[in-house]
């Protein structure tokens, strides 16, 4: 089982051991995770969206700060959270804080990974903010992302203030550690975030193979 590199407390995520069975977890060919305070890397490069337009972190980036989600289509971690990924990324994008969710898997090996189901997952859920494809995986390795849904959220100066999971629990009845809503919130008001990292679970991102040259 996958912890994030801060020492989390065991209580972030209380799932049981037959939920956990049979997920995949963090790869191997993915960085050290960006650092609290670190600024993203590749800000410049191009991603594909589902409007069809290309777009870079920079041009999404929002006056009060920015929220990266590396997600995907076909994870069952993804699917528990989706909602409220696409409710408190919606509520960002109101704050001025700009939102951009990332696919950084390799279709080959999940279908349902590929950019016509990321359509249909888009605006299924209303996304009001970009959803793209990191069509190297290249974006994530920077990020030393390596599951489904996985959070880096950066302040109106570019630096990382949160990272890790969307709240405490699969089950959005069973919540009441909201973390993402309260580092947007912080982050839209110009506040210190109160919990920087936290332990998240997730699907292993399934990269894509590094090019020869």
């Amino acid at each position: 089982m996958r912890t994030n590199r801060r020492f989390a407390p065991l209580w972030v995520v209380p799932v049981t051991l037959a939920a956990v069975a049979g997920t995949s977890f963090a790869q191997t060919d993915a960085p050290a995770v960006l650092a609290i305070g670190a600024t993203a890397p590749m800000r410049e490069t191009r991603m594909m969206g589902v409007d069809g337009k290309e777009i870079t972190l920079a041009d999404a980036a929002g006056k009060k700060g920015t929220l990266v989600v590396f997600m995907c289509n076909h994870c069952p971690w993804v699917k528990a959270w989706q909602g409220r990924i696409a409710k408190v990324g919606n509520a960002a994008v109101l704050k001025g804080v700009g939102v951009v969710a990332v696919n950084s898997n390799d279709p080959a090996a999940y279908p349902e990974d590929d950019m016509a189901h990321m359509k249909d997952r888009a605006k299924d859920l209303g996304f009001k903010f970009p959803y793209v494809v990191d069509a190297t995986s290249d974006l994530a390795r920077a990020f030393g992302a390596t599951h489904t849904p996985e959070i880096f959220l950066f302040d109106a100066k570019g630096k990382l203030v949160y990272h890790g999971a969307v709240d405490d629990n699969k089950d959005e009845r069973s919540v009441q550690r909201p973390w993402l809503m309260q580092a947007v919130s912080s982050v839209a008001a110009g506040k210190p975030v109160a919990t920087a990292e936290t332990k998240s679970f997730g699907c292993g991102i399934k990269f894509r193979g590094k090019s020869e040259s």
